[in-house]
């Protein structure tokens, strides 16, 4: 197979997605026709593989198989936003709605919060004309406003017309009948990848980092003491179907939230999701990932109210390393969600949990392995979100040097109210590999993230 200079559209759309020249978008083009020399055969391979069947709840329906159809014309390296953008269909604010398949490498790293000319910016390059940190931290002090309702008024709106600035550039839109595949160390920083209403999806090899919100809200509703909330995943599903997320690397990069300041006495969080699955997505399978230093990592349903989510948000998270993520590793509403083979690493001082078992929730946890340190009980590992049931069965937890095996759920009846019941209600049936939790440790730590499928 070829990889064409027509991955990219033709020169004059180049340019004018990315501001240059038709001259600068032609040397673009020749420039993505010579970094073919970058895709090795197993690159090649990688672009063109499907998942596999019975992977996952991604194989259930028709399956997951991405851009594999794509013609020579839609396959693509970009090395930079602009070239990202064009070879997603060429629209940033329309991408998400192109539905033809089409093969994307990420080659080396891509910064997401960059000017036309390619130039990294600072969050004060969104910041609305109206819109000061300052002066918003003075209007809506608690000692000011209130806690009792949302901020509104001039700077507020000025707020959110700086987030938006922020998302129009950050956001990278993609469409259905996708592959997206890192190589020569393919990242992807200062942004999100974001499948809304989309199907047949597939991203692999690709580490994501810091989509850090220049512009968090502030609800003082928020819990007895109010929060601050960002936006931006690192990878966003929302309505999305058969998906597959596979052999990536997500973190914060070195922009931790507990190195924020506190605003109102609570952390400015610029961070939201890893990978939130949400509103009424389904047939996903998140295998092989590296998630560390991350708080609220993976959130599958975004509310308590029934509606789209019923009888959707089925979900495989299968051989992924959690390390040192504070909480939602995943948190479920309403899924028929299956976790297995797992590694858990939980000896950060700031961890919570990492099952969380929300509304209407039945989480099936399989040959699980925790890392605990020795101030974490096991009985932190669940946490309750108003769900009852949950199967979690196989579980080794290790504290120091010895691993033995605990029951999560008896653990958590024993610490907590209410209790919660041992039976998630079904069984999953979609699964190619299982292995016992004493070999987790080994097989996750020597396959997980990128780096590990040859590109």
């Amino acid at each position: 197979m070829a990889v064409s200079a027509g991955a990219a559209p033709p020169a004059g759309a180049l340019g004018a997605s990315a501001g240059v020249t038709a001259e600068k978008a032609a040397n673009n083009a020749a420039r993505i026709a010579a970094a073919k020399g970058g895709i090795n055969a197993s690159a090649l391979r990688l672009g063109r593989q499907t998942l596999p069947a019975n992977d996952g709840w991604a194989a259930a329906g028709t399956g997951t198989t991405g851009g594999s159809a794509a013609d020579d014309t839609h396959v693509a390296v970009a090395t930079t936003r602009a070239e990202l953008i064009a070879a997603l269909g060429g629209d940033a604010a329309t991408n998400g709605q192109n539905a033809t398949p089409k093969i994307v490498y990420v080659s080396g790293k891509i910064d997401l919060r960059v000017e036309a000319d390619n130039k990294p910016v600072g969050c004060d390059a969104f910041a609305d004309p109206d819109y000061s940190l300052d002066a918003f931290l003075a209007a809506y002090d608690p000692a000011v406003w209130g806690r009792t309702t949302k901020p509104t008024g001039p700077l507020e709106d000025a707020r959110v017309r700086s987030a938006k600035k922020q998302g129009d550039t950050i956001k990278v839109n993609v469409g259905s009948n996708t592959t997206i595949v890192g190589i020569n160390g393919g990242r992807l920083t200062h942004g999100s990848l974001v499948l809304t209403g989309v199907s047949n999806v597939i991203v692999r090899n690709l580490e994501v980092t810091d989509a850090a919100d220049c512009f968090p809200a502030w609800d003082p509703t928020d819990g007895s003491t109010g929060n601050w909330n960002s936006l931006y995943d690192l990878i966003s599903l929302s309505g999305a179907t058969n998906v597959w997320i596979d052999h990536n690397t997500l973190s914060d990069g070195n922009n931790h939230d507990e190195d924020q300041p506190l605003y109102f006495g609570r952390p400015y969080q610029v961070h939201d999701g890893a990978s939130d699955i949400i509103k009424g997505s389904d047939y996903v399978t998140v295998s092989y990932n590296d998630y560390y230093d991350h708080d609220k990592t993976m959130l599958i349903g975004s509310t308590d109210t029934p509606g789209v989510d019923v009888g959707k948000l089925r979900v495989t998270v299968h051989h992924n390393r959690f390390g040192n993520v504070l909480q939602r590793a995943p948190r479920v509403r309403f899924g028929q969600v299956d976790v297995y083979d797992n590694l858990y690493v939980a000896t950060d001082d700031l961890y919570q949990y990492s099952l969380g078992v929300g509304v209407e929730s039945s989480i099936y946890a399989e040959n699980n392995y925790f890392r605990l340190s020795a101030d974490v009980p096991a009985a932190n590992v669940v946490h309750y979100w108003k769900g009852t049931r949950i199967t979690a069965i196989g579980s080794l937890v290790q504290v120091g040097n010895k691993a033995k095996p605990v029951d999560l759920v008896a653990a958590y009846n024993a610490a907590y109210d209410p209790d919660l019941t041992p039976d998630a209600g079904w069984t999953p049936t979609l699964r190619t590999r299982v292995d016992p939790a004493w070999a987790v440790p080994l097989v996750v730590a020597a396959s997980v993230g990128i780096r590990h499928l040859g590109c």
